[in-house]
C-alpha cells in the first residue's frame, strides 16, 4: 500500500487538487490570471484560513478594501473572514497557488530528547 498519490496538473488556468489528489484536510489550488483580469468574485470563509503564494507575474489583492501589491515570490495569508479579490496587473500575468486550511487546526507535539532517534 502506498502513502503518497503523485499527479501532474498540466497548464491549465485553475486547478483544484483536492479531488485530484484525494486531499483530507486541506483546499489546494494552482490558479493562473491573464495580464488586466481578476478573479471575478468578492469572497470569505467562516473557518478556513488562506495561504497564496505567487509563483511568477505581478498583480494585487484587495482585501477588506485594502490594496495589496504582489510579485513572485511573495507569500500572503488571509484569514477567514477577510474580504479578498485577486487581480493580475495590466502588463503581467499571475499565477498563484492557494492553500485553505482550518483555522488554529494545526497540533503541536514537541518530542523530548528521549524521543528523538539520530
Amino acid at each position: 500500500m502506498t502513502n503518497y498519490t503523485k499527479v501532474n496538473i498540466g497548464n491549465e488556468p485553475r486547478i483544484e487538487l483536492h479531488d485530484t489528489l484525494a486531499l483530507t484536510g486541506a483546499e489546494v489550488s494552482i490558479n493562473s490570471l491573464p495580464a488586466g483580469a481578476s478573479v471575478p468574485f468578492v469572497h470569505f470563509h467562516k473557518n478556513n484560513e488562506e495561504i497564496y503564494g505567487i509563483l511568477s507575474g505581478n498583480g494585487k489583492a484587495i482585501i477588506n478594501g485594502e490594496e495589496i501589491a504582489l510579485t513572485s515570490g511573495d507569500w500572503l495569508k488571509v484569514s477567514p473572514a477577510a474580504k479578498r479579490q485577486f487581480f493580475a496587473a495590466s502588463d503581467s500575468a499571475i499565477s498563484y497557488i492557494c492553500i485553505q486550511v482550518k483555522e488554529n487546526s494545526l497540533d503541536t507535539y514537541t518530542m523530548s530528547d528521549a524521543e528523538v532517534v539520530e
